[in-house]
C-alpha cells in the first residue's frame, strides 16, 4: 500500500469515527484529504468513485465496521459511519518490551503530517453541518520531534522526492551540500536519522538530523525513485552510528509483581532493603536497554552503572516535558 493511500485511509477512519451521523460520499470527498477534487468533470467523478469504492473495500477487509445508512428520513442518499463500539479494542495489557515498542511507534505517529490533515477533515465536517462529537473524536496527535529538519525529511521520504541540505560532520569545519534520495526517517537511541542514497557518492548514507544545517529542500516530482525492497533502515543506522560493544551488567530494582517482561531474562539477586526485587541484566546495547527501562516508569529503578541510570533519567525527564506541552 502506498503512503498516500495509507494516509487517506487513516484520515477517512478518523473522520468517520468522530461523528454519530451518516456522512455522504459527497461530504467525504469535500472533507477528507486525498480524494479527487470535484472540478465538474466526469473524469474526476469517476476517479473519485473508483478510489472511494476501493477504500471502502479495504477498510472492511481490515475489519473496520463501516456502516451504511441514513441519518433521517429526509436524507436522499446513503451515508457512512464507523460503529465506534464495534471498532474499539478491549483492555490491553502490555509487557515492558511491548510498551516500549508502542511508545516508539507513537512518537512517529505523533510526528507524522497526517495528524493535521485528519483534524482538518473534522473541522470541515463541522462546517458542513455534520454533528462531530469531540468526546468521540480521537485524540489530536501533535508534532513532538524537536528536530527542525524532521518534517521536510519525513515529507520528502513519504513523497519519494529528492532532498538537498547542508550537513555538518563532526570532523568538518563547514557544512557540505548533500543531494539524497530519502528512503526513510528512523528514531534510534533517542535521536532521529535520515537514511537514503547519497547521489553525489552513489552509496547509501545515514544522516543525523541534528547535524543538518538550515531547512532541507525537496525538488523534482513525486515518486521519482523507489527505495530498495530489502533495505533495513534501522540496521543501516546502527551500522553507521554505533554497534555492539562489550557486555555490561546492569542492576535494577523492580517493584514486586511489576516488570514481568524484564524478569523473563533477568537474573534475580534477591530482595533489596526497601522490599523491591533486585535484578541483574546483561546487555551489549546499554542505550537501547535504557529505552526499555524508561518504559516501566516508577516501577523500575537503575542501581548501576551510573551511565545507564543517567540515560533512563534523561529519557523520563524528556517524556515528562513533552507531556506538559
Amino acid at each position: 500500500m502506498s503512503a498516500k493511500r495509507a494516509e487517506r485511509l487513516v484520515n477517512l477512519v478518523i473522520a468517520l469515527l468522530g461523528t454519530r451521523q451518516y456522512v455522504t460520499a459527497a461530504k467525504i470527498r469535500e472533507t477528507v484529504p486525498g480524494y479527487e477534487p470535484d472540478d465538474g468533470t466526469a473524469r474526476a467523478d469517476e476517479a473519485f468513485k473508483r478510489m472511494f469504492e476501493r477504500d471502502k473495500a479495504e477498510l472492511r477487509e481490515m475489519g473496520v465496521p463501516l456502516e451504511t445508512g441514513r441519518t433521517s428520513v429526509f436524507d436522499t442518499e446513503d451515508g457512512y459511519r464507523i460503529a465506534r463500539a464495534d471498532y474499539e479494542l478491549p483492555e490491553i495489557t502490555l509487557t515492558g518490551e511491548e510498551a516500549a515498542a508502542v511508545g516508539l511507534a507513537l512518537r512517529l505517529w505523533e510526528s507524522a503530517q497526517l495528524a493535521g490533515a485528519a483534524q482538518s477533515a473534522l473541522v470541515k465536517l463541522r462546517a458542513a453541518g455534520v454533528d462531530v462529537d469531540p468526546a468521540r473524536a480521537p485524540v489530536q496527535p501533535r508534532l513532538d520531534s524537536d528536530e527542525p529538519a524532521f518534517e521536510p525529511c519525513y515529507a520528502a521520504a513519504r513523497d519519494r522526492r529528492v532532498l538537498q541540505f547542508d550537513y555538518r560532520r563532526p570532523d568538518e569545519d563547514a557544512p557540505a551540500r548533500r543531494h539524497v534520495q530519502p528512503w526513510g526517517v528512523v528514531a534510534w537511541h533517542g535521536r532521529w536519522y535520515l537514511v537514503g542514497l547519497d547521489l553525489d557518492r552513489q552509496a547509501p548514507r545515514v544522516f543525523r538530523l541534528s547535524r543538518v544545517v538550515g531547512t532541507p529542500r525537496a525538488s523534482g516530482s513525486e515518486n521519482a525513485f523507489e527505495p530498495p525492497a530489502d533495505v533495513d533502515l534501522a540496521g543501516l543506522v546502527a551500522g553507521a552510528f554505533g554497534g555492539r560493544g562489550e557486555e555490561q551488567l546492569v542492576v535494577v530494582r523492580a517493584r514486586p509483581g511489576a516488570a514481568v517482561g524484564l524478569r523473563r531474562w533477568a537474573t534475580p539477586l534477591g530482595a533489596g532493603p526497601d522490599g523491591d526485587d533486585r535484578l541483574q541484566l546483561r546487555t551489549t546495547e546499554p542505550w537501547r536497554l535504557a529505552d526499555q527501562l524508561a518504559a516501566y516508569g516508577p516501577d523500575v529503578l537503575v542501581e548501576s552503572p551510573a551511565a545507564v541510570r543517567a540515560a533512563v533519567v534523561e529519557r523520563l525527564t524528556r517524556l515528562a516535558a513533552m507531556g506538559e506541552r
